[in-house]
Order: C-alpha cells, then structure tokens, then sequence
C-alpha cells in the first residue's frame, strides 16, 4: 500500500466501525464519536494537501457516514405494515440518493455510479455461479434460518398478503443492499485503498446492517462471506446488473426459507 493509503486507514477504519457501533450494539453515541473521529482525522491529515485533484479522504468518508446516518435514522426490524415500508422506503432510499446527489452536483465529482450494464454478455462461469448461488442457497439457508431460530427474527407470514409484503421486502432490500454497500461505500472507498482492503471494510459495514436486519445467531459467518464475494464479483464484472441478479437469487431462497419456516408443509422443497 501507499503511504497515502496507510495514512487514510485509521480514518477510514473509524467511518466503518461506527456501523457495528449503530447497529449491532446499539451504541448510537459510540457511533456519532467514531463517525466524527473518522472524518475530523481524515480532514487533519488533509490539511494543506497540494494535489486538489485528488480525491477527497475526507469528503468520502463524510458520503459514507451520512448514509450511515440516514439508514439508522430507523429501526431496521423486519416489519411489514404499510408504515414500516414507507419508513424503510424513505430511509434506505435517502441513504443511497442524498450521498450520490452530494457527490455529483456540490463535489461535482462522479465517485458514485450505478453501471447496470456493461455491454458484455454473461460468460459460463457468471451463469455457473448463479446456479451454484441458488443450490448453495438451498443447502445452507434452511439450516441456518430454522436450526438457529433466526427466522423469528422477522415476522410471521401466514396471509397471501403477508407473503405477497416479504416478497417485495426482501427483494428490495436486496437490491437496496447493492446500491448502497457495493456503488456507494465500496466504490467511495475504493479511491483511497486496494480493492482488497476497501472490500474488507465494506464488508463490515454491510455484515453490521444485515445484523440489526435480522441475520443474527451464527448468520455473520454466512453474510460476511456473501458481502466479500459481491465486492470482488463486482470488481471483476463492473456491472451491478449482475451482482443484484446474485442478491436477488439469495433472496429468492431466503424469501422461501422465511414462508417455509413459519408454515411448515406450505413449501415443502427443502431438507429442514
């Protein structure tokens, strides 16, 4: 790593740390003196920098810790009334829209993109993956979600309209994660660090809001994995197109797992 990188990991570590602070711990304060920390020590070592085209440490960190914000604004409990969705709606939503809106039109710069597309098609080993996603999916997903109670995590889907709300949910959610984890904070980080480091400490953030979500017990070991895998599918496809196709696979199982677990019989597609 550069010296520049080595300077701007101690700032950026304490950005991301404020996430396991918010919301895993629920240490609201922990997380607004790790957020200040972070950028108020990102703008010490910045002072009097000469190079003003370079990107901003401190800039990016600041993007990074207003979408934290945003998203903890909420309690990220899995519910399913109309309320709860608009909440989720507006929170999530502006996590993702204030930082880009900042980033393109006060910095004026374009750190945060969403390339759908790429124009190359999908090659055998991106379709492999999507099917191995799926058979992964349905081997893992059951065991976790009902042997560790986690599915009482969310709500109890026992109404066609209950059913019809987590799939949406779940989906959204899904999509939501990939534009926030992966275009924002990862593509922010990625200006200052190694892809292998900016992926790291992206996946901590992503683990952290996967927690408070309701991925807990023993889910870390399965949702850590997960985050590192998009950022580096990401980095090797450039196109968020295919990672949400991914996300939305996971969640296709995770959404039938959920139905399953609490109606047992209703889906009876798995080994659990």
């Amino acid at each position: 790593m550069t010296r520049a990188a080595w300077l701007a990991l101690g700032p950026a570590a304490l950005v991301c740390a404020a996430a396991p602070a918010f919301f895993v711990l629920g240490w609201t304060w922990v997380g607004w003196v790790l957020l200040a920390a972070g950028v108020g020590l990102a703008a010490l070592i910045e002072r009097g920098r000469i190079a003003a085209e370079e990107p901003s440490l401190t800039r990016d960190l600041a993007l990074i810790g207003l979408g934290m914000l945003i998203v903890h604004s909420i309690p990220l409990a899995a519910e399913l009334d109309n309320l709860a969705m608009l909440r989720f709606t507006l929170a999530l939503g502006g996590a993702v829209l204030v930082p880009y809106l900042i980033s393109r039109f006060v910095f004026r710069d374009r750190a945060i993109s969403f390339p759908w597309r790429t124009g190359r098609r999908w090659g055998r080993l991106q379709w492999g993956w999507l099917v191995a996603v799926l058979a992964l999916g349905w081997l893992i997903l059951p065991f976790y979600f009902i042997t560790s109670g986690a599915y009482l995590n969310w709500p109890v889907v026992d109404t066609p309209d209950l059913i019809v709300r987590l799939f949406i949910g779940v989906g959204a959610v899904g999509i939501w994660d990939e534009l926030f984890f992966i275009c924002t904070v990862f593509a922010l980080l990625r200006r200052h660090f190694p892809a292998a480091l900016a992926n790291v400490l992206q996946a901590v953030v992503f683990v952290s809001f996967l927690w408070e979500l309701g991925y807990r017990e023993w889910g870390p070991l399965l949702t850590l994995p997960f985050a590192l895998l998009q950022g580096f599918i990401f980095l090797r496809t450039h196109s968020l197109g295919y990672v949400v196709t991914v996300h939305l696979l996971f969640d296709a199982v995770v959404f039938a797992v959920l139905v399953h677990a609490h109606n047992p019989g209703l889906l009876p597609i798995f080994l659990i």
